[in-house]
């Protein structure tokens, strides 16, 4: 394996590690500002944060393009560091922990996005996929490390977790420093800087279709975080510690799969057919959840739907990166935007139909699964005419 995607995958693992960390305190901690208003400040911070990546991931990219992705990378670590430690110091101030969590929305990109744009640069096309299996193995670990770790510092404070994601973050902002070269030579950072592309003129020909699907993914996926604690509350008196293991087992069979099949099982072309699979798999994750009525259960279809979602995430990134005429952080970028709208607009879209009927976030999440089907289908069908029109 490329040593530099061995650092690429510490440095994105750790990162979310320190990301993972925070999320069982950071709602005790806005409870402790609020007890009136913690449900709804939790939700906006949330949504600031991902309304923030959504406008600035593109840009990020796009700066990657014209002067290198590893200065970009090295400002989205230290800036991840800040946020991090801003809201350890916040002290009960809301003000402060807005400000923390636009500060996370802001450097985000310039950490995710760009080392997907960074593994396109180092990869061949016939290994993109594998590439990027990779990238997901190592956030999906970050994140199902992250939580327990965060729920064990816990036990010295709360802030406490918030200081040790700021230390995880400036310990690989060292190793960033020490190790990651520069992915694009002086010739392509010249090209870059000569090319001006807005982030739109990447959402054009078949590739739109796939960017709608990203959207479809994480839009669903956003709207069962933001619903299952309290749909299993209402079923099965789940615990918060319970929850943490769904979520864990879904992480780590995601994981698993992306390091794994992904890795070592999908060769370049097949992308298409391992997306159709991922789809069909996550509506039949979204409809066992239904039935529900017992964690084992729950936990079996978290399951399930993780080994879907592992399979679409790195074959879509893969597409992109390959089918691209725009610069790949501007490409990137876009991906990395599109993901943001769908956590931005998942957990409303969630919660609201939660409060009709505890079912419908998981009945609407399937049928979405399914109709991203279509997407695919439109995209494949104008790839192959591109192709014969090119050809």
């Amino acid at each position: 394996m490329d040593r530099r995607l061995l650092i690429v995958m510490a440095t994105l693992m750790t990162t979310f590690i320190g990301f993972g960390i925070i999320i069982p305190v950071m709602p005790e901690i806005i409870k402790a500002a609020d007890p009136l208003g913690a449900e709804a400040h939790t939700g906006l911070m949330l949504a600031v944060y991902s309304a923030v990546s959504f406008v600035l991931s593109p840009v990020w990219g796009s700066l990657s393009d014209r002067i290198g992705r590893r200065p970009i990378i090295l400002i989205g670590v230290l800036g991840f560091a800040l946020s991090f430690v801003l809201f350890g110091l916040s002290s009960g101030n809301l003000t402060l922990m807005y400000l923390s969590r636009v500060l996370g929305g802001l450097f985000s990109g310039a950490v995710t996005s760009v080392i997907v744009a960074y593994v396109a640069d180092i990869t061949t096309p016939e290994e993109r996929t594998k590439g990027m299996g990779l990238v997901g193995m190592s956030i999906g670990l970050g994140f199902t490390i992250g939580p327990g770790f965060g729920g064990l510092l816990s036990l010295v404070s709360l802030e406490t977790p918030f200081y040790a994601a700021s230390i995880l973050a400036l310990i690989t902002f060292v190793l960033a420093w020490a190790k990651l070269k520069e992915s694009l030579t002086p010739e392509q950072r010249r090209s870059g800087a000569n090319r001006r592309e807005s982030r739109w003129k990447a959402f054009t020909g078949p590739l739109k279709y796939l960017y709608i699907l990203a959207f479809f993914v994480t839009f669903t996926l956003a709207g069962l975080e933001a619903t299952l604690q309290f749909f299993g509350m209402r079923r099965f008196d789940v615990t918060p510690l319970q929850v943490g293991i769904l979520f864990f087992v879904c992480g780590f069979v995601g994981a698993l799969i992306q390091g794994g099949v992904v890795r070592r099982r999908i060769k370049a072309g097949e992308e298409g057919k391992y997306i159709a699979i991922g789809l069909v798999i996550s509506s039949i994750g979204f409809f066992m959840l239904l039935a529900a009525h017992s964690l084992w259960w729950a936990t079996l279809s978290l399951a399930v739907f993780g080994i879907g979602n592992a399979l679409i995430r790195p074959c879509v990134t893969s597409l992109i990166t390959q089918k691209t005429t725009v610069g790949q952080g501007v490409a990137s970028g876009l991906s990395s935007s599109m993901d943001s709208l769908g956590r931005i607009a998942g957990p409303l879209a969630g919660t609201f139909l939660f409060t009709l009927d505890l079912r419908l976030p998981y009945v609407s999440g399937g049928i979405l699964c399914l109709a991203a089907l279509l997407l695919l289908a439109q995209f494949r069908q104008l790839d192959k005419k591109k192709a014969v029109a090119q050809a």
